[in-house]
């Protein structure tokens, strides 16, 4: 039966560890760029919500069914395809706008990713189970070629 001492437990760590660093300095070069792009442009956010990037986020605003919320205050325009504007800090108070249906696929920005981080994380509290934020918001967005409305 093979024991284990401490020592020889971190001596294991650490050489899995600089095994683990011995890998191609860019693996995802070798990866094929669709799981590249998408590893790179989703993260998880708060329970119930993904951040993703701006092509992810404008094919996420052309689907039917889902409902695009603007939530940066003041306003500083909008994306092709909002539903709705509702400042980040009262998603509360306006819970009687947004979908009674909590599975309704939401897609939510502001103008640099902060605030919709904040509604992000109040829609969860509130059980929406299926929200996009755009990750950088509207800053990305522009960056990405895409116009901002009502400016």
């Amino acid at each position: 039966m093979l024991v284990f001492h401490r020592t020889h437990a971190a001596t294991f760590c650490v050489a899995l560890l600089v095994l683990a660093g011995c890998t191609a300095p860019n693996d995802s070069a070798s990866a094929p760029s669709s799981f590249a792009s998408a590893a790179s442009s989703a993260r998880p956010g708060p329970s119930g919500s993904r951040s993703v990037g701006p092509g992810e986020f404008a094919a996420a605003v052309a689907e039917p069914a889902r409902v695009t919320i603007n939530v940066h205050v003041p306003f500083e325009g909008d994306i092709a395809g909002t539903d709705l504007s509702i400042p980040f800090d009262r998603i509360e108070q306006h819970v009687a706008t947004l979908p009674a249906e909590r599975t309704t696929p939401l897609a939510i920005y502001c103008r640099s990713g902060r605030m919709s981080t904040t509604a992000a994380a109040t829609l969860a509290t509130l059980g929406y189970v299926n929200v996009v934020e755009l990750q950088g918001g509207m800053h990305a967005w522009e960056a990405s070629g895409r116009p901002i409305e009502g400016r």
